[in-house]
């Protein structure tokens, strides 16, 4: 069996029993495999001690510690009593810490914000640094996950700030809202605290220490990378914005590092050795501080990921750059463009050409233009001759004449060549040159590398999408969030397509000269 696919049996088991929570319990695991923490934001009897107390679940001879927090808590209530023993005897002011936070696997603290400062304090180096000051000793706890919930946000106060930075995810949880979700969640008898992992499946110790050091080998490709630097620039322009009505983004360096440890370990756990686009939809629950900034966020992710995710990483637009450079280049070396002036017909109220004084005998001025598109050299052809005011004036038979510009008109038998007024006009006349052998021969050797690039990225895209892409059931995010991820890749596959095309048809233009 594979990791992904005991991951997957794992999920399965823990959201056993759970309606329209699978959501918040696979991210609960993913951040404790990634050691981080979770905040449930919601409100009472929703489920978010449930979903702490499962987890312990997922992880072998896993011990738990809850904690409903009020003002009145004390530390000794959350990190254990101070031993008289060790105060006595040896003068050490020390905690009996094992059957409290410190040493739990899982911790779950309910109504967070109303620790104390004492809590608070203590609390910011086990989330940061997993190490519990337990008077002159530093111990390292063993904590795989700390689930925090409340039915509120932090308090606008900032001591508040540093222990909700620590917080990486942050998921909302709400009543179930299905109908038949509902009767399900109602009538169902089985025992949700009653654990039904296999033991095969569950976590060891040594296994998340082996994976954290796999973790941090997991490649942090081009794409991702890229798609990460613009989703913070459109962060931060839009905290700037004067006209904002949401709070701003406080998103800052400590918070990407673990974003990215993040990604690499949904990449890890979903069996790859590199993220790609769809791990890149974990920073959604991992940037917004109010519940307001949730859609905002989850737009930016979503259209940077649709405009920019493989087209960033190609460098498409240099691309374009680059063989629009070449184009222009074939086309200056190999055009030779000359300006030549011209007499042209002038038409007359748009609708006539005028006569010029000459041999003309009969009265009128104006011939129709369409009329005289008709006409051709050979047969004649009655026509209306129309003076200044556009009255029609005569009747007669016409045709052109081999002169240009004119017209052979019969009047009283007689047949006069009547020029028509024209008026001078420039048209540019492009001229095809060879070009020099060698420039020929390094245009040649452009078309190569260029054409050689295009297919590497082309055979990467390929490459790449069945391993993106093909897992339909992505294990932490909604597989339906493919789609984005599909759209960018096929308009990046076009757009190379149409590329090399254009560079073909440039050296086919100089080439067939």
């Amino acid at each position: 069996m594979s990791l992904r696919q005991r991951i997957e049996r794992l999920t399965e088991g823990l959201c056993t029993g759970l309606y329209e929570r699978e959501e918040a319990m696979k991210l609960s695991l993913l951040s404790a495999v990634a050691g981080e923490s979770i905040f449930l934001l919601g409100p009472p009897g929703v489920g978010k001690s449930l979903i702490a107390r499962r987890l312990k679940y997922a992880f072998r001879d896993g011990t738990s510690f809850e904690y409903l927090m009020s003002r009145f808590s004390t530390p000794d209530e959350i990190f254990g009593p101070v031993s008289i023993k060790k105060l006595k005897e040896e003068d050490k002011y020390e905690r009996l810490t094992e059957k409290y936070l410190p040493g739990a696997n899982i911790v779950f603290l309910d109504e967070i914000w109303k620790a104390g400062p004492a809590i608070q304090n203590a609390l910011l180096t086990i989330l940061n640094e997993k190490v519990y000051r337990n008077g002159e000793q530093e111990v390292q706890v063993d904590i795989k996950g700390i689930i925090a919930a409340s039915n509120e946000l932090p308090p606008s106060q900032e001591s508040f700030l540093p222990l909700w930075d620590r917080f990486l995810i942050r998921c909302q949880i709400e009543g179930v809202r299905d109908q038949r979700n509902f009767l399900r969640l109602i009538t169902d008898t089985q025992d949700v605290y009653e654990d039904t992992i296999a033991p095969e499946l569950k976590i060891t110790h040594a296994e998340l220490q082996a994976w954290s050091r796999e973790i941090d080998q997991v490649a942090m490709p081009p794409e991702v990378l890229n798609t990460l630097q613009v989703i913070r620039a459109k962060l931060e322009d839009n905290s700037r914005n004067p006209q904002r009505e949401n709070e701003p983004f406080q998103v800052y360096d400590r918070r990407w590092k673990k974003i990215v440890r993040l990604l690499r370990t949904s990449a890890f756990l979903n069996g790859r050795t590199q993220t790609d686009l769809m791990d890149c939809f974990l920073a959604i629950p991992c940037l917004w501080s109010r519940p307001s900034q949730v859609e905002e966020v989850r737009e930016i992710v979503s259209e940077t990921i649709r405009k920019h995710g493989y087209s960033i990483a190609i460098n498409l637009g240099m691309l374009r750059r680059e063989v629009e450079d070449f184009e222009k280049e074939v086309s200056e070396e190999t055009r030779i463009r000359r300006i030549i002036a011209e007499d042209r017909l002038e038409p007359v109220k748009q609708e006539y050409y005028q006569f010029m004084q000459g041999e003309k005998q009969f009265q009128g001025e104006l011939i129709k233009i369409e009329e005289f598109n008709r006409l051709d050299t050979q047969e004649l052809q009655v026509i209306n001759i129309y003076d200044e005011e556009q009255v029609l004036r005569h009747r007669l038979k016409a045709r052109k004449s081999q002169r240009e510009h004119a017209v052979e008109i019969v009047y009283n038998a007689v047949e006069f060549t009547c020029p028509l007024r024209t008026h001078k006009a420039e048209r540019t006349e492009v001229i095809l040159k060879k070009p020099h052998p060698l420039v020929a021969r390094h245009w040649d050797e452009k078309v190569a590398q260029l054409q050689e690039y295009i297919r590497q990225q082309q055979q990467r895209l390929s490459a790449e999408l069945p391993e993106e892409l093909g897992h339909p059931d992505h294990l932490f995010t909604d597989p339906r969030l493919a789609k984005i991820v599909r759209a960018n890749q096929e308009e990046v596959a076009v757009s190379l397509h149409q590329l090399l095309l254009r560079i073909e048809k440039a050296q086919y233009a100089y080439a067939s000269i």
